[in-house]
């Protein structure tokens, strides 16, 4: 199974098509612009008791996979609530579909095992990597 299949088998019926696959996009845009990029999102992740999790999808190794609840933990409800709005969706589908997804996101953005520093562009990179992973150019 791709990673688009399992991104959009992780968010259910209701975001089937291009519609669902626009809303993960948006709403990792978002996450990442709403907690100051990869750096402020990793450094979300350290302080919420994840670490160890965060560290391993930046690491060269194999991601450590995190539970929707970890991730709900983390980003606290309000956050999650606003993705579910936008997307349309319960703010547990919205949890699990940030838990496949964000491991993946992370690992890629950072593919010399280190979060890179200084980088202006890395929301637009960001965005650029989502587009590339759901086939829209």
């Amino acid at each position: 199974m791709g990673l688009l299949d399992q991104l959009t088998g992780a968010l259910g019926s209701g975001a089937e098509g291009a519609e669902g696959q626009g809303g993960l996009m948006g709403a990792m845009g978002s996450l990442l612009e709403q907690n100051g990029g990869l750096g402020g999102l990793v450094e979300k992740f350290q302080q919420g008791g994840v670490g160890e999790i965060v560290s391993s999808w930046i690491s060269t190794g194999d991601n450590q996979a995190i539970a929707a609840s970890q991730i709900e933990q983390v980003l606290g409800h309000e956050q999650i609530a606003a993705l579910a709005g936008k997307m349309g969706l319960d703010t547990s589908q919205v949890a699990q579909s940030l838990a496949t997804a964000l491991p993946q996101l992370v690992d890629k953005l950072t593919p010399d095992g280190e979060v890179p520093a200084g980088n202006t562009d890395l929301l637009s990179q960001g965005s650029s990597l989502l587009k590339g992973l759901f086939g829209q150019s």
